[in-house]
């Protein structure tokens, strides 16, 4: 069963916004997905809570731990699990041990930089490392700006690819007060959006 983590020890990188569009994406494709929540705020448990009915489905943990990574429902083909800030330790441990693909994002801003880095080089030394795909994503991207350019430039010094650049937009939002996705509203509204997944799409399907 493909497991995608998102995870970043810094808070605020995004990571619910990541989590949630990744689980919607899969499950606009017909796959039977779970959106875990290892964040004690209950981030996207809270936004499952806002989702509508009509709305491809996404399944959630039937029961939380927060001591443990809890085991996804029957019948789940794929796993979405978002992760808290601060993550380190056996709560790192874990959820390496079951992860597939880690997405790593972060946003133009040196705090993001150098909480990343400094994530990257703890996954280098993880015995689990080898075995998992790690991508970047740069969210809240604007473009021609002195953050963005630096952002760029400290990537590329990096041999983690960057799965994809996704811009600074209210769509993402606005969606996510009432449980929607991109993959939720009709294309034309977020059209140039989609565009920016397609890169990541590829990644996960890969």
């Amino acid at each position: 069963m493909p497991v995608i983590v998102v995870a970043n020890p810094k808070g605020g990188v995004g990571k619910s916004t990541l989590a949630t569009n990744i689980a919607g994406m899969l499950a606009r494709a017909g796959r039977a997905v779970m959106l875990g929540d290892a964040d004690r705020q209950q981030s996207a448990r809270q936004w499952l809570a806002l989702r509508p009915a009509a709305a491809p489905r996404i399944r959630g943990w039937e029961e939380t731990d927060h001591r443990d990574i809890v085991r996804p429902p029957k019948g789940t083909t794929d796993v979405v699990l978002d992760t808290p800030a601060g993550l380190h330790g056996k709560r790192l441990d874990a959820v390496l041990r079951i992860a597939e693909r880690l997405l790593v994002p972060l946003q133009p801003s040196l705090f993001d930089i150098q909480a990343t880095h400094g994530f990257l080089a703890a996954l280098r030394e993880h015995p689990r490392a080898a075995a998992i795909r790690i991508g970047l994503v740069g969210m809240r991207v604007r473009e021609h700006t002195r953050a963005n350019e630096q952002l760029h430039q400290y990537l590329a010094t990096l041999a983690v690819p960057v799965v994809a650049w996704l811009r600074d937009t209210q769509n993402y939002v606005q969606l996510a007060a009432r449980g929607l996705t991109l993959w939720d509203v009709a294309p034309g509204r977020v059209e140039r959006d989609l565009e920016q997944w397609l890169p990541l799409k590829e990644w996960i399907e890969s």
